[in-house]
């Protein structure tokens, strides 16, 4: 393989911060001011006493605000990301059957890790290729019904509601919301688990899951435990609840995590709430669908309705190689718009989190052009 170009993009055209990874995201420099200014006194303490414990609870409440959860629903938090959030699904929420919407690499891995454990039936699957997502239909006989908010790895979205004809009694709506939480609006109605790690849209470090839970979820969580279904305790959901209850987690959490998502949750609600943060996101959705349906080598993967207002994916034209330019940028300081690896087209993949202002977004696209004008500036538009 050819090394990419030796181009150098003019500084009055880059964005002041180069970080537009889709997972890790970039992180707020305020808050990261916030976490030094408390570290003597934060970092490096227990998380079973008061100093934590407060943060904890702020964290909990502010997410409840910010999601405009009814009064009886709670925030659980615990450790290891939603991956680990899976593999406690397996023992805490799914009775006997489980059935998966899966449209992505993310999607299908919560199926595939049902799918190895001895105690459930084999999850019913619906399928769509990259680019779309299958529409949410009944199964008889399933107690979890898995919904992904935002397939990060492709940038589809899912618009979310029960399968037709269920309530939460008969089954539950599990939605991963990795990548969609803290950038996309949703309606408690319509689910019973809304879950996520906190590395995305809400700016902080992995290690962490979190999850918004129904009166359903709970009594769910209650029943299994109470049933003697044998679990390993640092998957115990259970645990999970009365820890949360306490304002602590099971095992010593990753302190800076939570405090960086505490300032971000924080910062969302003082200017507004999810619909302001949500809004961030679509403005800049705006500007980079905008730009790749004007541009004569890249368009949108990803077409409506499925398009994600938080992760955008765009195709180039083959005359293009996506990952040549993707080395120019990340040699410029702006890192980490390759393409989901797996996925394996000639593209970006670009974040549009509620952190990154769509005039930074607008500065990428810029800085994208101009590369491509100096690789092939014969077939392509100017800046």
């Amino acid at each position: 393989m050819s090394s990419p170009p030796q181009i150098i993009i003019p500084d009055q055209i880059k964005p002041q911060d180069g970080r537009f990874g889709s997972g890790p995201s970039r992180v707020r420099p305020e808050s990261v001011e916030a976490l030094q200014a408390v570290s003597k006194t934060y970092l490096g303490t227990s998380h079973r006493r008061p100093g934590v414990r407060e943060v904890v609870q702020s964290l909990r409440e502010g997410l409840h605000q910010l999601f405009r959860l009814p009064d009886d629903w709670e925030i659980l938090l615990g450790n290891g990301g939603a991956t680990q959030f899976w593999d406690a699904a397996c023992f805490g929420l799914i009775q006997e059957q489980s059935c998966h919407f899966c449209f992505g690499e993310f999607s299908e891995k919560f199926s595939r890790a049902v799918a190895e454990v001895p105690h459930l039936n084999q999850p019913a699957l619906e399928v769509s290729p990259p680019g779309i997502h299958p529409e949410i239909v009944f199964h008889p006989g399933v107690d979890v019904y898995a919904l992904t908010h935002n397939e990060t790895s492709t940038g589809v979205a899912m618009q979310l509601r029960r399968p037709p004809g269920t309530t939460a009694r008969e089954a539950l709506v599990l939605v991963d919301a990795t990548s969609a939480a803290g950038g996309m609006l949703f309606d408690p109605a319509t689910l019973d688990v809304y879950y996520f790690s906190p590395q995305k849209c809400f700016g902080s470090d992995g290690g962490l899951w979190l999850g918004a839970f129904s009166p359903a979820a709970i009594e769910r969580v209650e029943q299994l435990h109470s049933s003697g279904r044998w679990v390993p305790p640092t998957l115990d959901l259970h645990i999970a609840l009365t820890n949360s209850r306490l304002q602590q987690t099971y095992n010593t959490p990753a302190l800076a995590t939570i405090y960086l998502t505490l300032s971000t949750v924080e910062w969302m609600l003082e200017n507004g709430g999810l619909s302001w943060a949500a809004g961030r996101s679509q403005a800049s959705a705006a500007v980079v669908y905008d730009w790749a349906e004007k541009s004569d080598y890249a368009m949108p993967f990803v077409a409506e309705p499925y398009r994600s207002p938080v992760v955008a994916t765009i195709d180039f034209t083959e005359e293009v190689a996506a990952d040549d330019v993707a080395a120019v940028l990340r040699a410029n300081g702006i890192v980490d718009v390759e393409s989901y690896r797996k996925l394996g087209r000639n593209q970006l993949r670009i974040s549009l989190f509620p952190i990154i202002d769509a005039q930074e977004e607008a500065a990428l696209c810029d800085c994208i052009d101009y590369v491509v004008s100096q690789m092939q500036p014969s077939s392509t538009s100017q800046p």
